[in-house]
């Protein structure tokens, strides 16, 4: 399949997309999304381009990367959605905004998007009782010169190879 984007024309596979079967906030009709890696060596930030819509995409970050101490706690309700019941099985990545003045730019840790590798399932969700923030500026969070030093945030990103 090919979806032209703002990025160029991009072929992928069907089992290359991941489904959110409920949508994601504020953009509940769009379910299909394909992960395009910046880098081919560093899954760390990533475009979420929509293939239902090619004119919506996002720019996403492995929370880890920023808090290495990052510990989302979902429901066990969140847990069956995702057809797990270890949340170490799952990846987290996190919405960034991108403003014109980069020092604005923002990651949103409360509402993680969740996504089991295996059946390339997701869901965004909610942190209740976290201290995490909607808009926590990039800027707040200590240089990070080489994602490869996290403790375990290897183990928590999607296989997006194509």
């Amino acid at each position: 399949m090919i979806i032209e984007t703002d990025y160029g024309t991009v072929e992928y596979e069907e089992e290359n997309l991941i489904t959110f079967t409920d949508g994601l906030f504020g953009f509940p009709a769009l379910k299909r999304y394909l992960f395009l890696t910046l880098d081919e060596s560093d899954d760390s930030m990533l475009l979420m381009q929509s293939v239902d819509d090619p004119n919506v995409g996002f720019a996403l970050i492995n929370p880890y990367i920023l808090c290495p101490d990052y510990s989302p706690k979902l429901t066990p309700e969140e847990l069956s959605c995702l057809s797990v019941t270890d949340e170490g099985d799952l990846s987290y990545y996190s919405i960034c905004v991108v403003h014109s003045d980069y020092l604005e730019n923002t990651v949103n840790l409360k509402c993680p998007l969740v996504i089991n590798p295996d059946t390339r399932e997701g869901i965004q969700v909610i942190l209740e009782n976290s201290a995490y923030g909607y808009r926590q500026k990039l800027r707040s969070f200590p240089s990070v010169t080489d994602s490869t030093n996290t403790e375990d945030g290897s183990d928590n990103h999607a296989n997006t190879s194509t």
